[in-house]
């Protein structure tokens, strides 16, 4: 067979890029300044979640799988997040990509030590959001508008992000 000699993280990076050259629309992503789409998903705790829960707090939307590299560093970021805003109001709330389910994810949310809702998005979620790699973040603001969106992960993306964070906090 011809992917028999393929180490696993090759063909994951394979089949990873090969979302990229998936014809679609681009413009169905949603961009700074739009309302967040209307989702919904149900947690790996069994909790249905949509927009209507995050009403008036400032929220990250973290579309990420568990075998991306990016992703996984971005995680510990998102905990610590949480944890010095999390009584301010930021609520954060992780979309698994990954096609091997729920069981996947709660195995990733013991590893990182996850202090927020996972949830693994469907394919209505994803196309919702326009989703064709990850990691992407979805900072939405109290009114429940898109501010600013995140493609990949840096330290310098992180820095951005809490201090965009700090702003969307403060605001009324």
């Amino acid at each position: 067979m011809l992917f028999t000699s393929f180490p696993l993280k090759v063909l994951r990076v394979i089949v990873a890029a090969s979302f990229l050259s998936i014809p679609g629309p681009v413009d169905a992503a949603p961009r700074s300044g739009q309302p967040v789409p209307n989702f919904k998903v149900v947690s790996t705790t069994g909790q249905t979640i949509s927009q209507e829960n995050y009403r008036g707090h400032v929220l990250i939307i973290d579309f990420f799988a568990t075998w991306c590299q990016p992703c996984r560093q971005s995680i510990p970021h998102l905990v610590e997040m949480n944890r010095k805003y999390g009584k301010q109001g930021l609520q954060i709330l992780g979309l698994s990509v990954d096609e091997a389910g729920e069981r996947a994810v709660k195995t990733f949310t013991d590893e990182f030590r996850v202090n927020y809702p996972l949830a693994v998005a469907d394919d209505s979620t994803t196309a919702l959001f326009g989703i064709r790699s990850v990691p992407i973040m979805y900072v939405v603001d109290k009114k429940g508008n898109i501010a600013e969106v995140s493609r990949g992960f840096s330290d310098e993306t992180g820095r951005s992000t809490e201090r965009l964070i700090k702003r969307l906090l403060a605001e009324q």
